[in-house]
């Protein structure tokens, strides 16, 4: 009989225990945010931020741009990380835009529309290519795919 009673007041225990450590788990009721009163105001912006903030918009909108994009792939279809990309104006001979491919070989470049440009796709050990983009035709964006092949005399 003792044995018995001893195994009842363990699992009484064993219970409170398992309630306790249960509501202890459950995430505490959130409390509603308090209404808005009519007295609360939404704190005013002054008037030369807003000013400097809507004419900083309007000088640098990319709305027009062209988004050139793409893919840099080994000679043996990998994606090809680190290439470094350089874009001019097709009728200049200074580099304007540049930019690195990710992990996974993609890049993107924004250039203004209405011209047309050079790409240049340089990386270690292979043969440097060039490709000419349009970005004249009133489409937003050119979608590009490279396949780098080895320099002449490099290592495979």
């Amino acid at each position: 009989m003792r044995g018995f009673r001893r195994h009842i007041v363990i699992g009484a225990v064993m219970l409170l225990i398992a309630g306790i450590y249960g509501r202890a788990q459950e995430p505490a009721p959130s409390t509603p945010p308090p209404p808005p009163s009519a007295t609360q105001q939404p704190p005013a912006e002054a008037p030369a931020a807003a000013a400097s903030s809507s004419s900083k918009h309007s000088r640098s909108s990319h709305a027009s741009d062209f988004l050139i994009i793409g893919t840099v792939f080994t000679d043996k279809a990998y994606a090809f990380p680190n290439v470094h990309l350089r874009v001019r104006r097709a009728t200049e001979k200074k580099f304007r835009w540049e930019a690195y491919t990710n992990s996974r070989g993609e890049f993107a470049i924004r250039v203004p529309q209405g011209a047309d440009y050079e790409m240049v796709i340089v990386a270690k050990g292979f043969a440097d290519q060039s490709k000419v983009i349009s970005a004249k035709s009133g489409i937003s964006e050119d979608n590009v795919v490279f396949q780098m092949q080895p320099a002449a005399g490099g290592k495979k």
